[in-house]
């Protein structure tokens, strides 16, 4: 059993100028972002999920990024900030990938401890 509960904010949406071709640095694309934070139990635990909405979007919108694997770590930094975070898995997606194939999405997910 974990030590931790748990605030997770789901399916932030954000466009971004994000991608290593030309065209993704030129036209913003939809990314999403799952932002799920580790608190200790109590009300001493309590973390206002805004600061941590906030710290999401600042971390997003700081584009142009060539690869979602550096917004994810931009957004775990920038949660870990947030006094209360003891841990935080992160999850982005980007769809409307041109592979070729159909694909729903591309997601990376990163889990970071407050020391790690």
């Amino acid at each position: 059993m974990s030590p931790f509960d748990r605030i997770t904010l789901r399916a932030m949406r954000f466009h971004v100028l994000v991608g290593i071709l030309p065209h993704e640095r030129e036209h913003p694309q939809p990314l999403e972002v799952d932002l799920a934070a580790d608190i200790t139990p109590g009300r001493a635990g309590v973390v206002d999920y805004r600061a941590l909405h906030a710290a999401a979007r600042d971390a997003v919108m700081e584009s142009p990024r060539e690869f979602i694997e550096e917004i994810a770590e931009r957004v775990a930094r920038g949660a870990l900030a947030v006094p209360g975070v003891a841990g935080v898995v992160v999850t982005v997606r980007k769809p409307n990938v041109p592979l070729g194939a159909p694909l729903e999405y591309v997601e990376v997910t990163i889990h970071r401890p407050v020391h790690g």
